[in-house]
């Protein structure tokens, strides 16, 4: 079954506020809360006072830019002392991730691994308030949250209607301050979730609507972004095109594009905006067979030359990138040639999002991309 008549599920937040200023919003929404859990990083504490929830706030800050079981630990630690009756994520993707998972999971029995996968988690009784800070994973619209195994160095994905956020608010000032650098790779993450989900097989009629608004914008305003970081109309639309993403991550998900970079953040430690930032242009061109026209309308969005063959849209998709500031080579973060056909096997491995992929990819194939970037 395919297209509009394939059943799907959409969630969506609660409650969403959008525009410059609106992070203040949350401490009158939260007027009755009486302890509420700050989940952070030490990059975006500052943004604490900003949410109007004065002295009844308490800061959890210990989380890395890939977060694993020990972190989660943590901040589980951290709930259960305070007793919050109100948890909120402000930070990137990461942080937002565990918010979801603290909330859901403080005061109950359950383990990380006895949640793992679709719909595991018993219930929630603790409020979540999303406030993201970056605009690329989109996590403050879903109901997904991953987390790495320390062991294994795998990422664990939980999926519940759940972990949704009762209010999401996206602010643009909060990404003023955000590199450019970062910027770039947080904004093609968030492209890639909306073309991923475009070009997926269980694409959906719906969701393409969601992915297009999203390219859109981030070919209107991710450039405008990475070249004034206090452009607040260009920072407000990468917030926008971000949500349209998580919205996409939902009932469609990703496919092969983050399977290939997920080895590039648990093994090289690559931020996730930046592993998906040097895959993207390799898979949107090898699934340019297969998703002609597709391909062609999001190369038409991002100011590209539309091609058909696979090579020229990878020097144009490639070009785009680079052309944000991106460093787009493995070899300049201090890859391992060697390392590359295990990392082959392990993004390999991770069916859940290769089986979405619309052109079927090998073990080689994917080893093959690796050596491309490299």
């Amino acid at each position: 079954m395919d297209g509009m008549a394939r059943p799907i599920t959409l969630h969506q937040p609660k409650r969403l506020e959008i525009g410059a200023g609106s992070s203040a919003r949350l401490g009158v929404w939260a007027e009755n809360a009486r302890r509420v859990l700050i989940i952070a990083s030490e990059h975006t504490i500052g943004f604490a006072e900003r949410l109007g929830l004065g002295n009844k706030a308490s800061i959890f800050s210990d989380v890395p830019a890939e977060p694993d079981d020990r972190a989660l630990a943590a901040a589980r630690e951290a709930a259960r002392a305070l007793r919050p009756d109100l948890v909120v994520g402000l930070g990137g993707g990461s942080v937002l991730d565990v918010a979801k998972l603290v909330a859901a999971l403080w005061d109950g029995p359950q383990s990380l691994d006895d949640v793992v996968g679709p719909d595991k988690v018993e219930g929630r009784r603790t409020r979540l308030a999303q406030v993201p800070t970056t605009a690329g994973t989109g996590s403050e619209a879903g109901i997904r949250a991953l987390i790495t195994d320390s062991t294994t160095h795998s990422k664990k994905a939980v999926e519940s209607p759940h972990l949704l956020a009762d209010i999401a608010i996206l602010d643009p000032e909060l990404t003023w301050s955000v590199p450019p650098a970062v910027t770039a790779a947080t904004g093609i993450d968030a492209m890639a979730h909306c073309v991923e989900a475009f070009t997926n097989i269980r694409a959906h009629d719906l969701i393409d609507g969601y992915a297009r608004m999203g390219f859109r914008l981030i070919g209107k305003h991710l450039a405008r972004a990475v070249e004034n970081g206090r452009d607040t109309e260009a920072r407000a639309g990468m917030m926008l095109a971000s949500y349209y993403g998580g919205i996409c991550l939902g009932p469609v998900n990703t496919a092969a594009g983050h399977a290939l970079a997920y080895p590039l953040g648990t093994r090289l430690g690559l931020p996730h905006g930046l592993a998906n930032a040097i895959i993207f242009p390799h898979v949107l061109a090898y699934n340019a067979p297969v998703r002609k026209e597709k391909t062609a309308e999001i190369l038409e969005a991002l100011g590209l030359p539309v091609f058909d063959d696979e090579s020229r849209v990878l020097n144009a998709a490639y070009r785009f990138c680079e052309d944000l500031g991106v460093e787009m080579r493995l070899s300049a973060h201090g890859a391992d040639p060697d390392a590359l056909e295990g990392w082959a096997g392990e993004a390999h491995a991770i069916r859940r999002l290769m089986d979405n992929n619309p052109r079927d990819m090998s073990a080689s194939d994917v080893l093959d991309i690796y050596r491309a970037t490299f």
